[in-house]
């Protein structure tokens, strides 16, 4: 398991800040364990930290007035989220939930203003973070209303492998088949189908625990 200060020296945000930057960052970021199906934050609270998944995954995700769930993206370990609630001072517009136990990152909103006021790497980094993040959205939006189940799996996990959002991600994803279920909205069952038709195009390959790709590209256009 990572540990905070590994997991900030991994990001990229923080390749420009000092040594003494950098411990000054780890000393008021608070960490927390999160279990299985734990709120990591909630909509409608007042945005107080930029959050970072330091072990595990989790999901943002949203319930319509009737109940039902719906799923935005999934959060896997070096993943950093809320940059845009904590811009714009507004409650938080979704809730985070741990899929497995997870180690979550709290770093205060005075922490995060200040490297927005002192570093223009920083900067830099999170108008390409939102962009990245704008383009998953949009393209979350076109599986969900154009693509079949598989197809939609295959999206799914090739949007774990954005080297801006998740950095230090390799090809193997440790992952169950509920997971990618709850992440492309389907039932386990239907995912354990749609990864079998995945394996046999050679895009990827099933393990105990997880899988490894083998043809991100190739995920990253499948139709069926």
């Amino acid at each position: 398991m990572p540990t905070l200060g590994e997991m900030l020296k991994a990001s990229l945000w923080s390749r420009s800040l000092s040594p003494e930057q950098l411990r000054r960052v780890e000393g008021e970021t608070l960490t927390r364990q999160v279990p299985a199906g734990g709120f990591v934050c909630r909509k409608g609270e007042p945005v107080e930290h930029w959050i970072g998944v330091v072990d595990g995954l989790v999901k943002m995700t949203n319930l319509s007035a009737d109940g039902k769930p719906t799923t935005f993206t999934g959060l896997p370990t070096g993943g950093w989220f809320g940059e845009g609630s904590l811009l714009k001072n507004e409650p938080r517009k979704y809730d985070v939930v741990a899929l497995r136990n997870s180690q979550v990152a709290y770093m205060p909103k005075t922490t995060f203003s200040r490297l927005l006021d002192t570093s223009i790497e920083f900067n830099r980094f999170l108008l390409i973070q939102l962009n990245e993040r704008l383009g998953q959205f949009i393209a979350m939006v076109e599986y969900d209303r154009l693509l079949e189940p598989d197809a939609r799996v295959a999206r799914s996990l090739a949007a774990m492998f954005n080297p801006h959002l998740y950095p230090g991600i390799g090809p193997q994803l440790h992952i169950s088949q509920e997971e990618i279920g709850y992440l492309a909205g389907l039932s386990r069952q239907r995912a354990n189908q749609a990864l079998k038709t995945l394996e046999k195009a050679g895009l990827l390959r099933v393990e105990y625990g997880g899988i490894t790709v083998l043809d991100l590209e190739g995920l990253r256009s499948f139709e069926e």
